[in-house]
């Protein structure tokens, strides 16, 4: 996959012994703490230099590991240029960002998609801080238009809903992905 392979052989020994409920827990434990940094960073630099410009360097930031995420998802599963709605969201599903939103609900037809996150976690956690709602809009648009068109230039991505923009109470964001013929 790359000249530099992940862990170390004693490293790699150590996961193969692991019972496999265990294993995905941990997997999922590290996924969680990737978010952790991500929210730290956001959090300290909103504090410095406030809400808009967190949120402009988390959308380039997010943006940039779109498509690095993408690339790499595709060298590993081996998927063709020009993927299919269906194996892009097949691999979005793979991404850090998607296995870390346990509520989500994906509906694909043959060149359309429809991604729901019914809860999210940041915002959440943000409202129980008293942060209010992070306007996610810019960073979640530009990480999944760069996922989608890594795999397929020709993936539209639409936003419809997502704060800051209004949104009922079970449904934080919805997505459309569309494939042009």
């Amino acid at each position: 996959m790359s000249e530099y392979p992940p862990g170390n052989v004693e490293d790699r020994e150590m996961l193969v012994e692991m019972p496999i409920e265990k294993l995905l827990d941990f997997f999922f434990l590290q996924i969680r703490n990737v978010w952790r940094v991500d929210g730290l960073y956001f959090l300290g630099i909103e504090k410095k230099f406030g809400t808009q410009a967190a949120t402009e360097i988390d959308a380039g930031v997010w943006q940039i590991l779109a498509m690095i995420e993408a690339k790499k998802l595709r060298r590993m599963f081996e998927v063709g240029e020009n993927a299919d709605i269906s194996t892009i969201m097949n691999l979005l599903r793979k991404s850090s960002w998607a296995l870390d939103q346990p509520f989500k609900t994906i509906e694909i037809s043959d060149n359309r998609a429809v991604l729901s996150i019914d809860r999210c976690r940041t915002q959440e956690a943000r409202l129980k801080k008293g942060l209010g709602e992070f306007p996610c809009r810019k960073v979640r648009f530009g990480y999944l238009r760069n996922f989608a068109k890594a795999l397929n230039p020709k993936v539209d991505v639409n936003c419809l809903v997502c704060p800051p923009g209004k949104h009922p109470e079970d449904l934080w964001c919805k997505w459309e992905f569309i494939l042009r013929k």
